[in-house]
């Protein structure tokens, strides 16, 4: 590290929940090393791309190639073997060419060619793990990386073979309280101090979460005062907005629907209560924050990681989950319902989100980072 100046590999992949955090470990760098430098190294088959293009901040974009492993046997893991070792290659040769002081990886399987190729050129590496139970690539990875930083207490037990285990918290939670809320109800039309419901499922949207909202449709007129969004994701928003306006107009008024939003952290700092999965990254964002959510776990996920992220908020009585397989519009509409219309309710599993919430978690990666560099 020189000065001032500190030269970060990022990589991250996948969904949004892996590049979101990269980037508010970015934007702490930049505050306490200004003129450090970054590289991204993702997939051009994730998000990751998108998202860092519209970020605002000057990250260079390569792109190598990789697949995560099947849990199956299958034909298909010994070409994601070998593609694991031609991105070791490229990764090799892109760090020599930039030269970093430390490697950071945030999750999905473009981390892991990525982290241990840096290992093998003795360049400092720090993963961070975001959910409860880890994936398969951090796990890998962990017994190559520098220092591994964890989002929840207890998770550190899970990385029995590291080098270092901290607890950080999630990075992106920093970035979300320095959120104007005003600016966030105002990008919606909707006026400062409205009761706003966010629902959400996830960077890619869920048919499900679209479908159960569809059906609560002819419920909302029982909130009057209070608005809602449904971000409905970019495959599904144009189904989803036909199927709202086959239905009853006169009932959702106070309904917005929309494709994606890029200042999801100003909507969040205005939103009473949210409706989403249970991905770290969000999780992160809400405690630090402090809403109320209702948690629909994705049952999609390696080792059913979301639930078990549902359930810690759940056990903290800062969340109510309700299971895909048990969703339906009515049920929804009565929990959100149920929160929304008490107050001491929506009050306590705010105080009990923050309580869990880490709002220096980019603070302390950034500060190990350091260390590590030194």
């Amino acid at each position: 590290m020189r000065g001032e100046e500190m030269r970060v590999v990022l990589s991250g992949g996948g969904t949004g929940g892996h590049v979101y955090p990269a980037l508010a470990i970015a934007e702490q760098c930049l505050l306490t090393q200004p003129n450090s430098q970054f590289m991204y190294i993702g997939t051009n088959s994730g998000l990751e791309k998108e998202i860092i293009e519209k970020s605002g901040l000057s990250l260079p974009f390569k792109a190598i190639e990789i697949t995560g492993f099947r849990r199956r046997l299958s034909f298909e893991n010994v070409k994601t073997i070998l593609r694991f070792i031609k991105g070791v290659s490229r990764s090799k040769a892109l760090l020599k060419q930039f030269k970093p002081d430390i490697v950071v990886g945030t999750g999905g399987y473009v981390c892991g060619p990525v982290v241990y190729a840096a290992a093998q050129l003795r360049i400092p590496t720090f993963i961070h793990e975001q959910n409860v139970i880890p994936g398969l690539t951090n796990r890998f990875l962990s017994r190559y990386a520098s220092s591994v930083g964890v989002s929840f207490h207890g998770s550190e037990m899970n990385f029995p073979k590291a080098k270092r285990v901290i607890f950080t918290g999630n990075p992106r939670a920093t970035t979300v309280i320095q959120a104007d809320a005003q600016k966030g109800l105002a990008s919606l039309g909707l006026p400062m101090g409205a009761k706003l419901v966010v629902i959400v499922g996830g960077s890619r949207g869920a048919r499900a979460i679209n479908e159960a909202v569809e059906q609560m449709i002819p419920l909302l007129s029982r909130l009057p005062e209070t608005y809602f969004l449904s971000i409905a994701g970019e495959a599904q928003y144009e189904n989803m907005l036909k199927n709202s306006k086959d239905s009853d107009s006169n009932k959702h008024e106070k309904l917005t629907i929309v494709p994606y939003v890029h200042n999801m952290h100003e909507v969040l700092a205005a939103t009473s209560l949210i409706v989403n999965r249970a991905g770290a990254s969000f999780l992160a964002e809400i405690t630090a924050l402090g809403i109320p959510s209702v948690l629909i776990p994705s049952p999609y996920v390696t080792n059913n990681h979301q639930e078990a992220n549902a359930r810690l908020l759940e056990r903290e009585q800062a969340a109510e989950v309700i299971l895909e397989r048990d969703l339906t519009g009515e049920n929804l509409f009565a929990c959100i319902e149920k929160i929304i219309t008490d107050p001491i309710r929506s009050e306590f599993m705010s105080k009990q989100s923050k309580r869990m919430g880490n709002r220096d978690a980019a603070i302390l990666f950034v500060e190990e980072m350091c260390r590590l560099c030194k």
